[in-house]
């Protein structure tokens, strides 16, 4: 679990974090979206009680960041833009010294990330120094630096920069499992078509201010409008228009198809779908996507606009 209220940091004068509220529970993923020097940054480090907080508080795993800095510590798993990797260690040794800090032996460190070095292909590479490693190597060995103490709470800023389009899958699978097993995860990235793959909220952060916090499907909603559906018929429509009930709204007509905006999907479509095939040879009925990347997009015209 992790929660703030209010949290705010300021670098003498100037403001960086800006009031910020969130509550992620276990087994959810935070999507933090923002440009660089939104405040992404400075927020993941008072989360790892890194930086004081200036005011407010927040809560990592049940524990204050300023009253229990060296709790919140032990239970976070933290990938940093920049990684630290030691360039002269291979990564059997580098594991273990960080093993070593979470206060794991060395058996315990090895029985910790063997499994993960070959999860992520890289058991190979065990005995390798980290010098000789390519970009995309590096960020899988600081992800697997990141869970080598086994944490409840992961902050993740762009896990799959750098990796090929293959590792960046297997990231990706790996932060599904981690979330599946009842982790709190909040992730930075520029990467909105993983945001979108991976997130259960998402919050936009713009001058160190959320300006929206809400699930994946409600920012598209709030955002974009009521979602939008097509019906494919198999034959020719001809002159023919269904009845309509309340929140269902026809806003295109095909020869054999029709695109709906319906308020309220979930009590409406069961029934509208049974209309429908009832009706004509109904062939398909599905969602339109429609993009996270469209819904931030209108969010930072909004917000330089003056609106949310």
């Amino acid at each position: 679990m992790i929660r703030t209220e209010r949290l705010t940091k300021y670098f003498d004068q100037f403001l960086a974090v800006d009031q910020v509220s969130l509550d992620v529970p276990d087994g959810e993923i935070l999507v933090l979206l923002g440009p660089n020097g939104a405040g992404k940054t400075t927020t993941v480090r008072m989360l790892t009680s890194i930086l004081r907080p200036s005011s407010g508080h927040a809560f990592v795993a049940g524990y204050d960041v300023v009253k229990n800095a060296k709790k919140v510590r032990e239970v976070v798993g933290v990938l940093t833009e920049h990684h630290g990797l030691y360039g002269r260690m291979n990564a059997e040794e580098y594991l273990q010294f960080f093993g070593a800090l979470y206060g794991l032996s060395a058996k315990d460190s090895i029985r910790r990330f063997e499994p993960l070095l070959e999860q992520f292909g890289m058991i190979s590479y065990r005995k390798q120094r980290l010098g000789e490693y390519s970009k995309g190597m590096r960020q899988k060995l600081a992800l697997v630096r990141a869970l080598i103490n086994d944490p409840p709470v992961l902050l993740l800023d762009e896990p799959t920069s750098a990796m090929d389009p293959e590792s960046a899958r297997m990231v990706r699978n790996a932060i599904h499992g981690l979330r599946n097993n009842q982790r709190t995860i909040i992730l930075c990235t520029h990467n909105l078509s993983e945001a979108e793959e991976l997130a259960d909220q998402v919050a936009i952060i713009r001058r160190g201010k959320i300006v929206l916090n809400e699930s994946l499907a409600e920012v598209k909603r709030t955002l974009l409008g009521n979602p939008v559906y097509e019906a494919v018929f198999v034959n020719d429509l001809d002159s023919w228009k269904p009845e309509l009930p309340a929140g269902i709204h026809a806003l295109d007509y095909q020869a054999n198809s029709i695109k709906f905006e319906i308020e309220n999907p979930a009590n409406a479509n069961p029934e509208f779908l049974k209309y429908l095939a009832t009706q004509k040879n109904l062939l398909t009925f599905h969602e339109i996507p429609r993009r996270l990347e469209d819904a931030y997009l209108e969010a930072v015209n909004l917000v330089e606009n003056g609106g949310l």
